[in-house]
């Protein structure tokens, strides 16, 4: 049975590439109903972004295929009066209206705050960009590897001082999305209490600063300016990725019991009572040295032999691995977090889809698509045809193509 939290909220996403078509799959994902609106004959973006051109030349690149399971398609052309109609009577009949567009683009478009809130007093508008719908920086451009960079990520990524390194993964985007789910989910609630909706204003930027943890604490509480670190932890020793005779290992003896039980099993007592590890603060002070002699004793086994000791012990203690060895995890397997679907496409016959999940899992049961994602303007007729005063098939003979 697929998860329902959402079952009856209807989302018009507006969306394109990621940290918005990222914030959609998570409310398809709770059961929402999500209408994907694109531009006329080109569509989201993402629908050319991938790995795989074959895939890009058809519409159907990796990129969206891995953040629009689940919704469907509709084409409108925004900058034609018909489209502007229909757009308007979708936005009527809506709950959740998502997009990131720059600041301002949809009201040139004929739909600000005002004029939507006219047209449905419960709507939940959220505006996801770069920097928000305010301040000096609201107009400009971005990406994540933009955001990355000036919310800091980068300065405390990688192994020294002045040598900046981008996450391998589109953290900012993705947190962007993440932050927007939580507030649209929010707002519904609020709305089922008041019957009115709210005006939801996500910055990247500022989701992206607000994850970084100890690395911006430190520095408002006690004015310490972080450093990259490698892979070692700056709020405890030994916590960090160690060599063994086989592979990484990630190891957090962050607490005294476990650097104790870290010690036995090395078969290392006497760094128990080494002056330079007695303490906590004195671990971290002597970080270097205690690495060496963790190391060192990491090497007479595998890495995954020691996850599996260390672990039952209670040591927090895993292998690194690559993608495709994540991929084939036995607890991802057990857990059902990737879901199986057919290709979408007439030419997708017999080819399956794989998909990710969110992590949650709701009375048993994880949060999954039940549809692919959606061809360009798959679903025009259907969505509406179903609208009491417009067609499906007018509208196929009526839309243009955005300029």
């Amino acid at each position: 049975m697929t998860t329902r939290l959402l079952s009856g909220i209807r989302v018009l996403d507006m969306t394109n590439v990621l940290a918005g078509p990222y914030c959609g799959y998570q409310l398809v994902l709770l059961g929402a109903d999500v209408v994907k609106i694109e531009v006329p004959g080109s569509g989201d973006l993402a629908r050319q972004l991938g790995a795989d051109p074959e895939l890009n030349a058809l519409g159907l690149g990796a990129s969206f295929l891995a953040q629009n399971a689940g919704k469907r398609s509709v084409e409108i052309d925004l900058k034609d009066s018909e489209g502007k109609e229909r757009f308007a009577a979708l936005v009527a009949d809506a709950d959740v209206l998502l997009e990131n567009f720059r600041p301002g683009v949809l009201a040139r478009l004929g739909f600000a705050w005002e004029r939507l809130r006219e047209l449905n007093p419960r709507l939940v508008y959220c505006a996801i960009s770069g920097f928000g719908q305010s301040g000096p920086m609201a107009d400009r451009p971005a990406y994540d590897q933009i955001i990355q960079g000036l919310a800091g990520m980068m300065s405390v990524t990688g192994s020294e001082p002045g040598h900046p390194l981008r996450a391998g993964f589109p953290v900012s985007d993705t947190v962007g999305g993440l932050a927007a789910a939580m507030a649209i989910c929010a707002a519904l609630v609020e709305r089922s209490r008041t019957g009115d909706g709210h005006m939801l204003d996500i910055s990247m930027l500022e989701a992206s600063a607000s994850v970084m943890g100890w690395a911006v604490s430190n520095y408002l509480i006690t004015g310490l300016e972080p450093e990259p670190m490698g892979n070692d932890n700056a709020t405890a020793a030994p916590s960090g990725a160690f060599p063994t005779a086989s592979g990484l290992i990630n190891i957090a003896a962050n607490k005294q019991e476990q650097f104790l039980t870290l010690c036995r099993l090395l078969e290392r007592e006497d760094l128990v009572t080494d002056a330079r590890f007695l303490t906590r603060e004195a671990r971290k002070a002597n970080r270097e040295a205690l690495n060496r002699e963790v190391s060192e004793g990491l090497r007479r086994r595998p890495a995954i032999e020691w996850e599996e000791l260390l672990s039952r012990a209670g040591v927090p203690a895993a292998r690194v691995l690559t993608v495709p060895e994540m991929v084939d995890l036995d607890q991802l397997k057990e857990r059902h977090f990737f879901t199986d679907l057919p290709f979408p496409g007439p030419d997708g016959t017999g080819r399956t889809l794989r998909l990710s999940g969110n992590g949650v899992v709701v009375d048993g049961e994880p949060c999954a698509p039940e549809s692919p994602p959606p061809m360009l303007g798959e679903h025009t007729v259907e969505v509406f045809a179903a609208m009491p005063t417009l067609t499906g098939t007018e509208y196929l003979d009526e839309a243009g193509a955005l300029e």
